[in-house]
């Protein structure tokens, strides 16, 4: 009897080391099991929690409007657009198929409306005519999107549309679009359209037109806020999703799945592992103060260089962060002009010299290109400075 037990214990302690890493990696298998693609993120650190094909080139349908938002966010950051502004819908905005909000040639409406229907009713025509209204036309709006894509470091995007509908060479992957999705969010007012499950356009109008979300689960998940279905019949069933619980956020993106019913399931058991089995902890909030930047050729001299986005560490759940450095790397050659919120360093979360988290850092204000009389009190003073 004791002889079998030194045979038996040994085989049971050998099991009971590997069953757990077995079972999380098979829960893990059955998070997305019918889509063709996926991918689920911590959108502070960026970390990758769970992946499935996430380089597969595939058709992203109406989850190309991720970067059509994203640019639309960026427009109004800058000051190009205002919420308030008419929109003007051409005949060939107004005449855009598959999902719309049925804009007439020549109707106007603000921009926070064509923004209300591209992000609840995922609307082609509204798609259109924004991207018209920012670049002159389409042709142009999709040039910039692909260039962002480029900046993004999206190496397997490319978009021939604003709206998604089927065309050839227009793809992108689970992990492209986690990284715009990333980028979009922060822009954080952007979920107070996507988290609306319903809304109005053309209320004073005999025109009224009710505006459901495509996206169910910010009804019935709790903590979904966003942000994009899509579907066509070569691209199937397609989702990004951002979630937020415990101050933790997440995004989860499937490609291809069969039905409208196995998408959201499989992005509901994604989010259940994410918020079941990681937490964060918050470092510095956006906006935040970190340093001083010097400027040449300015009409100012210095910029504070501020977090373009939350800053977090992630642990398992029940792990508390510790033991880790913050180390700020600011750009020493910044020359003038500056754009508000271009980036002017980085801050790197490090533990053990193993890097856990890195953020970009940028500038809290506009530098204009100093005047000639500008620079030549300047040089004056050193020179009066220097004798």
């Amino acid at each position: 009897m004791k002889k079998l037990a030194g045979i038996f214990f040994p085989f049971l302690l050998i099991f009971s080391l590997t069953i757990q890493p077995v079972l999380a990696e098979e829960k893990q298998k059955e998070l997305s099991e019918d889509s063709r693609s996926a991918i689920l993120i911590e959108r502070d650190t960026g970390k990758v929690l769970y992946d499935k094909n996430s380089d597969e080139k595939l058709p992203p349908a109406s989850m190309t409007k991720v970067m059509t938002m994203l640019l639309i966010m960026e427009a109004l950051d800058s000051g190009q657009i205002s919420m308030d502004e008419k929109v003007r819908a051409s005949e060939y905005a107004a005449s855009m198929g598959g999902s719309q909000i049925f804009l007439e040639p020549g109707e106007e409406m603000k921009v926070k409306e064509m923004l209300l229907g591209i992000a609840i009713a995922s609307a082609n025509d509204a798609s259109v005519a924004m991207a018209e209204k920012i670049s002159g036309s389409e042709e142009a709006f999709v040039a910039k999107m692909n260039e962002r894509a480029k900046e993004l470091g999206l190496k397997n995007t490319k978009f021939k549309n604003t709206t998604g509908l089927t065309a050839k060479g227009h793809y992108s992957t689970a992990h492209d679009m986690a990284v715009m999705a990333k980028e979009l969010l922060k822009h954080e007012e952007i979920t107070d359209f996507t988290k609306l499950y319903e809304s109005y356009l053309r209320e004073d109008s005999e025109k009224k037109f009710w505006l459901v979300n495509t996206n169910k689960l910010v009804r019935f998940y709790p903590g979904v806020d966003g942000l994009k279905t899509g579907f066509t019949s070569e691209a199937k069933y397609c989702l990004t999703v951002t979630a937020k619980k415990d101050g933790m956020r997440v995004i989860a993106v499937v490609f291809g799945a069969p039905t409208s019913k196995s998408r959201n399931d499989q992005i509901s058991k994604m989010l259940d592992y994410a918020f079941s089995q990681y937490a964060t902890h918050s470092l510095y909030k956006k906006g935040e103060n970190l340093g001083k930047v010097k400027v040449s050729k300015g009409n100012i001299k210095e910029v504070h260089a501020q977090t373009g986005e939350p800053v977090s560490l992630l642990t398992k759940k029940g792990e508390k962060a510790k033991d880790f450095t913050t180390e700020l790397k600011l750009d020493k050659n910044l020359k003038a002009p500056i754009k508000k919120g271009d980036k002017v360093g980085k801050i790197v979360i490090k533990k053990d010299g193993k890097k856990l988290a890195e953020s970009t850092l940028v500038a809290d204000k506009a530098v204009k290109k100093a005047s000639w009389w500008q620079m030549y009190k300047r040089s004056f003073g050193l020179f009066t400075q220097s004798k």
